[in-house]
Formats: C-alpha cells, structure tokens, sequence
C-alpha cells in the first residue's frame, strides 16, 4: 500500500515520538506504512499527493491565533507550509486528518475564523456527535457520546465557507469538522491516552495551558479517565483510506 504522511510540530523528543507511536497503534498501521515528517526541525519540501494514502497531522505548541509578534520564525514557516498544503489537499479532496492544529490549519481558510473564543482546559470532555457527525463515513464510526482527551487555547468560532459541523462539547461548538468528503479535523485528540496526556502535561506545563502548579491535579484527572473510543477515528481513517 501507499504510505500515509504524519506530520508533526513538537519540538521536545519525549512528545515527538509519543505521538508518533500513538497514531501508529491506533491506527494498526507500521513505521512502513506511515512516514514521519517533523515540520519544527526541517522544511516540508514538495509534496506529490499521489504519492501518499492520506495525510495526518498531529497537535502542538503553536497557535495560529497567537499575536504576530510573538511567533518564531520557525513557527511562520510552518503556517505557510501547512496552510499551502491545506489548499492543495482541500482542490483534490485528498484525505486528511488533522487532530487539534489541524483546526488552526483548516478552520481559518475560504472565510473561517479561529480564535480565543472557545479554548478549553486540559480534560477528559464529553464529545456529541451530532447528525451529520452520526452518519458521516469517518466519525460514524463513534458513539453518539464519548469522552476524548484535549486542551486547547483556540478553536473555530466561523466555519469555513461548505464546511459541516460534525461533533461538538458543551464549551466548544465545533469539535469536528469536515470540508469537502475527505478533509477533516478535530479539536479532541484521538491519539491520545492517560500515559500520552500525562507525558504532554509534564512537557508543556510552562506553555500556558495551565497553573503550573496544577500539574498533578490534571494527570490525578487522566488517570481517573476512562476514554477507549477515540482511537477507532484513526483506525477508521487508516482503513478508509489506505490505498495499494
């Protein structure tokens, strides 16, 4: 079969390769079979679409909606990659699935908006498919109601223009979202389980998430967790998509 490409943005090894791992076992795929990309370390270079079975891209540190000034260079390089990539994947329809940045990456194209609006603190949050999301080939794949792990400072407060809701929380209107019949995003992380939440809480305690001090208490929270479903969106994905 084709590869499918993980794209990522975490520059700290420890949440790097976790993530990675993650999506390789929920998704039942091997390192043959998903080829990684760490957009922070190296440029993305020319992406043949035909090359690839789809595309994912995992979460991180930066935020489109941070204030101009305060990104890096590193982080404006990425935006321009990921956002001519997103144009190019939204002309073909080619499959996509990006978890959390990817609502950054898609939900600020053709008239959206993604802002401060709606951010959510680390949790473990009950996620509502709603009829679109229900029927959908991709997210059908869930109950109805499931708790995901997440925490994020932005989120879509205006979808794109043909864009369709297919999921959403009691504080985020949108966590899911699909453009066209093969590009989507959510806000949730379907990667993610209690030792992968844990590891980020330690690693990104300092970024603004949270207290510091709060450290403990939201990984006590994980570990009282119980959130099985979201790695079948992966699976679904990989399953969906794979292509010889």
């Amino acid at each position: 079969m084709k590869p499918f490409l993980f794209l990522g943005t975490r520059a700290e090894d420890a949440a790097a390769d976790n993530e990675y791992d993650a999506v390789l076992a929920c998704s039942g795929l091997d390192e043959r079979d998903v080829r990684r990309h760490r957009l922070e370390a190296a440029g993305l270079g020319p992406v043949d679409l035909g090359d690839w079975s789809g595309i994912v891209l995992g979460g991180g540190p930066f935020n489109f909606s941070d204030p101009e000034d305060t990104k890096s260079a590193v982080q404006r390089r990425v935006e321009v990659e990921l956002r001519d990539l997103a144009e190019r994947v939204l002309a073909a329809d080619f499959p996509f699935l990006g978890a959390c940045y990817g609502v950054g990456v898609l939900g600020g194209l053709r008239g959206g908006l993604v802002d401060r609006t709606y951010g959510e603190p680390i949790s473990a949050t009950r996620i509502t498919l709603n009829d679109a999301g229900a029927a959908d080939p991709l997210l059908g794949v869930l109950p109805r109601e499931f708790d995901a792990f997440l925490g994020h400072k932005e989120a879509v407060t205006r979808l794109p223009a043909g864009a369709v809701v297919l999921a959403s929380s009691a504080a985020c209107p949108v966590q899911a979202f699909r453009m066209g019949a093969n590009v989507y995003a959510t806000q949730f992380h379907p990667e993610l389980d209690v030792e992968g939440i844990c590891l980020r809480i330690d690693t990104y305690r300092d970024h603004g998430y949270f207290e510091p001090g709060e450290a403990d208490g939201l990984q006590a929270m994980a570990r009282r967790s119980v959130v099985d479903e979201p790695p079948r969106l992966l699976a679904a994905f990989a399953e969906r998509y794979r292509r010889p």
